[in-house]
């Protein structure tokens, strides 16, 4: 007579790695779904990282009452820089899309640089200064988006 198994079946767990196997590399990673903005601000961002500005955020302010629609704020590690980003916003605009700012103010101390452009606002910080100011701590109820290269 045969002898009945009366153990009890083991729960599953993972399966021992045999030689010679290699473990599945992750899928390509999905990109972050980038916010769609007006080709204005796009280009406003896209000249600034040209001149290496640094945490470049997006305000989306058209759900916070805001008297602009966007905030485009980054920050410039030098006052030549600072300069340099502003200048580069200020001529992108001009050049491909023929946008003049109605406003420029900061351009003499060049801590804190605006750009009013109407539908949006460039601001273009020192480190010290929009630490200071905390533009993204006052507008807090606005869509905010991180840029990157």
């Amino acid at each position: 007579m045969a002898k009945r198994n009366t153990s009890r079946p083991q729960a599953p767990g993972p399966r021992p790695k045999t030689q010679g196997q290699r473990p599945k590399a992750p899928g390509p990673k999905k990109p972050k779904a980038q916010a769609r903005f007006p080709k204005s601000v796009a280009a406003a961002v896209r000249a600034a990282l040209d001149k290496k500005a640094e945490d470049v955020v997006v305000l989306d302010l058209r759900k916070a009452q805001g008297f602009t629609d966007y905030f485009v704020i980054c920050t410039g590690g030098n006052s030549r820089q600072i300069t340099a980003i502003a200048d580069s916003v200020r001529d992108t605009l001009k050049r491909d899309l023929d946008e003049r700012p109605t406003l420029m103010e900061g351009i003499d101390r060049s801590e804190w640089i605006l750009l009013d452009y109407f539908n949006f606002v460039v601001h273009v910080f020192s480190r010290d200064c929009r630490a200071f100011y905390g533009l993204e701590r006052l507008w807090g109820n606005a869509e905010r988006h991180e840029v990157s290269d």
